[in-house]
């Protein structure tokens, strides 16, 4: 597929709020990318985001606006239970992805997107869009240069009460549909640690609340995950307690604080450094987070450059939360092979 006038363009395959909140408006400002047309099964819908963002073409069904020869790439918000078939069908229509987490139901459909993605000869990434934000880099770059020491363990917490957003319909309480706390911010808490450690889990022992209006959808979780060389993250998640978004990385001379890990406010990215008693504040650069996702994968399409983050990861992601799922259920601790 060739791709004029040096811009990626985009269809985006849904109207989710994190769509018309978040990544059309990043398209919008990336230099690299731009929307071209908008799917929903509501018509109206379609048009209303259209008209709203000076969009040229809006479709009544996602396979229309896949058939749209001019589309490269698409990005795809819908509910988790849909992600793999829709992935393996823009893959056959020859179009990049940028599919919203969690990326699939689990580590087997996220493979077969992993393969249907290959086959056709498209890119494929995971929309974390914390994970393109230069803090994560410098993170990374002070634990690699042994400033706190060797790395002893990870504390995440990421929760926020849904019933002060809304439960009712909401498609985080329907377990059919991909609902629950594990799959809506328990992905975070697992991508992230994976993210600074630079190690896989070896095993994961979870306790979860369970709605009683439907048993698959986990309210709150909490679990501890265990990585080589003694390194262990606890981490808290969930839909029904107060907003927390928070990442602490310990070592044995000293530890980094993350107050927002995942989701900063504006000027909000800068993280504290411990070492030996001596804290320090480091200044990260003030940048949208959506914005760096689009600009750099659209660069990525563009320039036929490896990601940042191959897909491969997002199966590993997936291989993790399946184990989470299974070991709140069973009450056991799960190795993850």
């Amino acid at each position: 597929m060739s791709i004029a006038g040096g811009k990626v363009r985009w269809g985006i395959l849904g109207c989710a709020n994190i769509a018309v909140n978040e990544i059309i408006p990043a398209i919008l400002a990336a230099s690299s990318a731009e929307v071209v047309a908008v799917a929903s099964r509501e018509i109206g819908k379609a048009k209303a985001v259209a008209d709203r963002f000076g969009i040229a073409k809006a479709y009544g069904s996602y396979e229309q606006l896949l058939q749209d020869e001019s589309i490269d790439a698409v990005y795809i918000p819908l509910p988790n239970h849909m992600h793999c078939e829709w992935t393996i069908k823009a893959a056959q229509h020859g179009k990049h992805v940028l599919c919203e987490k969690p990326f699939a139901m689990n580590a087997e459909q996220a493979q077969r997107m992993v393969d249907a993605c290959r086959e056709h000869g498209v890119k494929l990434a995971e929309a974390f869009m914390y994970r393109y934000h230069p803090r994560y880099a410098m993170i990374r770059d002070i634990i690699q240069s042994g400033e706190i020491g060797e790395l002893r363990g990870v504390q995440v917490a990421f929760s926020f009460q849904i019933y002060e957003v809304g439960a009712a319909n909401n498609i985080r309480m329907d377990g059919a549909l991909g609902g629950g706390g594990l799959y809506d911010v328990g992905c975070y808490t697992v991508s992230g640690a994976r993210l600074v450690t630079g190690l896989e889990p070896e095993a994961a022992t979870v306790q979860a609340l369970y709605a009683s209006e439907d048993h698959a959808v986990d309210m709150m979780a909490s679990g501890l995950m265990e990585f080589p060389n003694a390194v262990g993250l606890s981490f808290q998640c969930g839909m029904w307690a107060e907003f927390r978004n928070t990442l602490q990385i310990a070592g044995s001379h000293g530890r980094i604080d993350i107050p927002e890990a995942f989701v900063p406010t504006p000027g909000g990215a800068n993280f504290r450094v411990l070492t030996k008693g001596e804290l320090r504040e480091v200044a990260v650069p003030a940048v949208n987070a959506y914005e760096q996702q689009m600009e750099q994968f659209s660069r990525q399409i563009l320039e036929d450059r490896p990601l940042l983050f191959a897909p491969e990861d997002a199966v590993q992601t997936m291989k993790v939360l399946d184990a989470c799922r299974l070991s709140a259920v069973s009450r056991q601790r799960i190795v993850i092979n």
